[in-house]
């Protein structure tokens, strides 16, 4: 098999136009829900969430926060579909992420969120799906049918939905701007060469993959991907977190991906891939250079877009690593598409 015969090849690289469309179909709907979180702030967000769409929540927390200043904290949703906990959420937002939208779980927590005063606010790609039908209000994905059990264009869909509803919401004008050209940035971005990674990756056992701020969620999203469709154990942390005790693994047999976005995080994810590749180990970085580290292309954006971007690189490569080794992309061993946990 080719790598460009994939499902998963073909429906990564429809992301470009699906964000095209979903920008423009969504914006006045935005307008709505983020005109209402200014006339009614909301004190904390929830979210809901599993696998790929937790790690957009992942990114949600990190640009609502730097935005909005409202502290956003990943619900449990094991509290109220297994302990059926009471909790206390009045004026709070709950913000679900599915593409589904048919988990029994995440179904619970939200369910019971509203229950306990919350707002409750999905992202879904099926629309007629139950939680559509639960939420209070509901921003369409529009990633349309995806099949291959690895989610890509869902996922860069469920991040470009984020963007806009905070670009919105905070009146950031730039960043509506900057949303703008991600279309046309992401059909560059899938293009760029990411072979250096794919060769090194070929014979290894395992890697960590790195990522701060923007950045983390983008990092437990390729890490995932990793260990989905290729076999490798990657392990997401942030680069403030893997000093402690992680790095005693990295070495020459333990590579490091690191992806590295322009904002406040910037230097000091530099120096730390430097002075892990001084040490010997095989670091790559997207989205910036740093002593002897390997270069990953990338394509420069707004900071807020330039994860997004660098997780459409990635999946190309990520294809193509699974057939290199001898993996089927679409079809990953012991997975299913919607997995519906309790």
């Amino acid at each position: 098999m080719k790598p460009g015969t994939t499902r998963m090849f073909a429906e990564a690289g429809e992301a470009p136009r699906v964000v095209a469309a979903q920008i423009a179909a969504n914006r006045m709907l935005v307008e709505r829900i983020a005109g209402g979180l200014r006339e009614r702030p909301p004190s904390a967000i929830l979210t809901c969430a599993r696998g790929s769409s937790d790690h957009a929540a992942t990114f949600a927390k990190y640009l609502i926060e730097t935005r909005t200043g409202t502290v956003v904290a990943s619900g449990a949703p094991s509290v109220s579909s297994v302990y059926a906990a009471p909790q206390h959420l009045e004026n709070m937002l709950c913000l679900a992420i599915s593409q589904s939208g048919k988990s029994p779980d995440l179904l619970a927590l939200v369910e019971a969120a509203a229950a306990a005063g919350a707002r409750t606010l999905a992202l879904v790609n099926a629309l007629d799906s139950p939680l559509a039908a639960l939420a209070d209000d509901v921003l369409p994905l529009r990633a349309g049918c995806e099949t291959s059990v690895a989610a890509t264009k869902s996922y860069i869909a469920s991040l470009a939905a984020i963007i806009q509803l905070v670009a919105i919401w905070s009146r950031d004008a730039d960043l509506i701007r900057a949303l703008e050209a991600a279309s046309a940035q992401l059909e560059r971005a899938w293009h760029l060469d990411w072979s250096a990674l794919v060769d090194r990756l070929c014979e290894a056992e395992g890697l960590y993959v790195l990522g701060r701020g923007l950045g983390l969620g983008i990092a437990s999203e390729a890490a995932l991907k990793l260990k989905e469709i290729t076999g490798l154990h990657a392990e997401a942390f942030s680069v403030a977190e893997v000093r402690h005790g992680p790095m005693a693994l990295a070495g020459r047999d333990f590579p490091l991906l690191i992806f590295r976005q322009s904002d406040e995080t910037s230097d000091g994810v530099e120096a730390f891939a430097a002075e892990a590749a001084a040490r010997g180990s095989d670091v790559f970085i997207a989205g910036g250079t740093a002593g002897s580290a390997i270069p990953l292309p990338s394509v420069a954006a707004h900071p807020a877009i330039e994860p997004m971007l660098q997780i459409m690189s990635f999946y190309r490569a990520a294809n193509a690593l699974s057939l290199r080794r001898g993996l089927d992309p679409d079809v990953p061993p012991r997975l299913v598409k919607v997995t519906e946990t309790i």
